[in-house]
This record gives structure tokens, sequence and C-alpha cells, in this order.
């Protein structure tokens, strides 16, 4: 306890540079456990996606393949399914839900996405986070559209707001659908997920504005008004893709089985956590890289506060002697400087955290809109060794200035220097 009360008076007594060398630390312990949240935080992001979702189904390719295109909208699906394959999917008995997705058509450069109104009820994300609407409503009408928050934040739409669909992702086979344009009847709030990209629209409205087409070219002759599709039957062809929710998920593998195995046409339904994982694999380099960083951020840190010990003990030579004078050992004097590297380093970690738990409160909307990261407070997993590692490594820079007062001689620091 004397010990540790003559620490408190010594650091008390260099209130600048313990402020300094606190606050060094401090942000340090910033960078580093917030490199570990946001690696921690699109890892998980990144594999919950979709989450909730047993199956996936599509026109058989890959596992990735079909994450990609229908969940990433990243590609174009090889082939569809058939209406009437989605139609015994649904109707087997371990099927609880399913959502049809279909893809193909877009709007100033962000996919549309036709599937049904299970869509907002049975998609999932994160920690089975369901789908909110900032405002409006699921669409009802034929031509109501659903969009995601990026698309309303970058095109400026609201509800009420009147949008036309073009036929095909863009380059010279894009066409325009300004005969049957859409109205916004809602704006989703952030996920970060593809979804914020999304505009999505019925089945009917997909059929609707592809009455008049064949193979992505316009029929002469055909065409029909928004109000003649009305009256039509638009009951599906085909769909890209369906995502498959079960009763019991111990039958996952059995339906999985027979959906690979159906007779009709080639489909593959795979398990997306597993699809999610095999992408990770091919994308998680970045993972890595953000590694690198926290070392470096951890190495930084601490290289900065040995610096400002060992410069603050050129300043404390006499002060080292008096103590050595008035019958402080040097194991003493050693000890000393080890608990103030200490005491430095615990301050600078709490101040840390404190600061880092502030910037993810004041940043969580922000950080959703513009980057898709979902960052809460909770502490990640890898944050308590990492404090732990800094405790030590801060402990052990004290070790250096201790030993240099260790090796130094009561006449050393007595010397007046001119």
């Amino acid at each position: 306890m004397r010990l540790f009360s003559l620490t408190l008076k010594s650091l008390r007594q260099r209130k600048a540079g313990v402020a300094l060398t606190v606050f060094t630390i401090a942000l340090s312990v910033f960078l580093l456990l917030g490199v570990e949240r946001v690696r921690i935080e699109a890892r998980q992001g990144f594999a919950s996606t979709v989450s909730g979702t047993d199956l996936l189904v599509g026109a058989r390719s890959g596992p990735v393949t079909l994450l990609l295109y229908s969940i990433f909208h990243i590609g174009e699906a090889t082939n569809n399914i058939t209406w009437k394959s989605y139609q015994d999917i649904r109707a087997m008995p371990e099927v609880a839900w399913t959502v049809p997705l279909s893809l193909g058509d877009s709007h100033r450069g962000f996919r549309v996405t036709g599937t049904s109104t299970a869509f907002f009820d049975h998609y999932h994300y994160g920690r089975g986070n369901a789908l909110a609407f900032a405002s409006g409503k699921p669409f009802s009408d034929l031509y109501d559209a659903v969009i995601g928050s990026e698309v309303a934040r970058q095109l400026h739409y609201k509800v009420g707001d009147s949008l036309v669909l073009s036929h095909g992702l863009g380059g010279p086979h894009l066409a325009s659908h300004a005969d049957k344009p859409f109205r916004v009847s809602g704006v989703m709030s952030p996920t970060g997920t593809p979804v914020d990209a999304t505009i999505a629209v019925s089945l009917e409205a997909i059929e609707a504005i592809h009455v008049d087409w064949h193979s992505g070219i316009r029929l002469p002759g055909m065409e029909a008004s928004a109000e003649q599709a009305r009256h039509m039957d638009l009951t599906p062809k085909a769909i890209t893709a369906t995502l498959v929710g079960l009763r019991s998920r111990l039958s996952a593998f059995a339906v999985q089985r027979a959906i690979n195995e159906y007779p009709e046409e080639p489909l593959l339904a795979v398990l997306p956590g597993v699809a999610l994982g095999e992408l990770w694999h091919l994308v998680g380099t970045a993972e890595n890289a953000l590694r690198v960083v926290s070392g470096m951020v951890l190495l930084v840190g601490m290289s900065g506060m040995l610096t400002a010990l060992l410069g603050m003990l050129g300043e404390r030579r006499r002060e080292m002697a008096v103590l050595r004078a008035v019958g402080a050992s040097t194991r003493t004097v050693f000890a000393l400087l080890v608990m103030e590297s200490t005491l430095l380093t615990i301050g600078g970690m709490l101040a840390g955290v404190a600061l880092l738990d502030a910037a993810t409160a004041l940043a969580h909307d922000y950080l959703i809109s513009t980057a898709g990261l979902v960052i809460d407070g909770t502490p990640a997993p890898g944050e308590w060794p990492l404090l732990l590692l800094v405790l030590a490594l801060g402990s052990l820079a004290g070790c250096i200035p201790g030993w240099v007062a260790y090796r130094r001689s009561l006449a050393d620091g007595l010397q007046v220097r001119l």
C-alpha cells in the first residue's frame, strides 16, 4: 500500500506527462478494439446475411454461385426453376414456408427482386432480426414497389414517388418498362445486407411488365397497357430461386437430398450457412489484413508509452536518487516504475474502452447506412484477451525504465549537471 500511495503521488506531480501518456494508450486501445469489433462484426454480419432460412434452392450450378446471385445479387442465374417445381417444393410436408425470388430486372443500377409478401415475414438477418419499415408498408397493389434504405438514400425516393423498372441488369441490353410505372409503397429500415440496395415487387408485377416481352425483346404489335395487364393471367412461369424454412431443422439434410434428386429438372438445395462459410474463405483475406492492422496499432501504442516513460525517466534522475538516499532499495525503485507503467496502462485502457463505446453509440446509424456494419456496444469475445495482452505489455514496458533506474548509481542522480 505504501508503494501504491507513493506511485500515485509521483503521478500527480507529472499531470501533463501522465495525461498525454494515458491519452496515447487510450487511442491505441480505441483503435485496437475498434478494429477487432469491425472484424468480428463484419464476419458475423456476412455469415448472417440471411438467417432463419434452412435451405436455399435454385437451378443446379454451385453453392457459392447460387448464393451470390440469389442473396448478394452478384452475377446472373444460369437458369430458372419452373413454377411447378416451386409448388412441389412448397407442398413438401417438411416445408413450413417458402419465399420465391425472381431476379433479372433493375432500376438505375439497383436490382429488382420479384417476391411475395412472405419475404417481409420470413427474411431475417443478423441475430434473427426481422425486416422493418422506416415508412410505408409492403406492396399491396400490382404496381407497388418497396425500396431498400440505400435506394431511398441515393435516389432520394420516398413513399408515393414513381419509378420505372428496366429489363436487364445494365449495359446494351437495358430496356425500359416505361409503360408500366410503379409507385413506392414502403421504404425499409437499414439492415446492413443486400436488401438495402434492393427494390422488391410482387411476382405478379414481374409477369405484368413482361406480358408483351419474349426472350428479352418487346413483341411488336403485342403491347399491353398497365391496365390491360391487370386482367391477364399473371401466374409466374418460372422463378430464380426460393428460400425455404422447415418445420424441423432435423429434416434439413433429407429435404436437401430430395430436392437435389428432384426428377423433373436439375435443382440445387444448399444450406445458407455452409455456403456463406465457403464464400467467406474466398473473401476472408480482409480479415487477416485487419489482424495485421491490430498488431501494428498495439505495437505503436506500446512503443509510444515506452518512449514517454523513458523520456520522463531522464527528467526524474534526481527524484530516483533522493528515493535511494532516504532508504529506498533499487528493487523499490524498479517496482515503482513498473507500477506507474501498469497504472498508466489501466487508465489508458479504461479511457479507450469508454471512448470506443461512445463512438460506437454515436456512429451506430451512420455505420449501418454507409458501411453496412451493425456494431453495438457489446464487447466481442476476443476483446478480453487483447486487453490482458495490453496490460501485460504495459507492465513489461515499465520494466525497461525500471531496469535503467535500477542500474544507475546513487551518485549519478545527485550530480549537478552544467
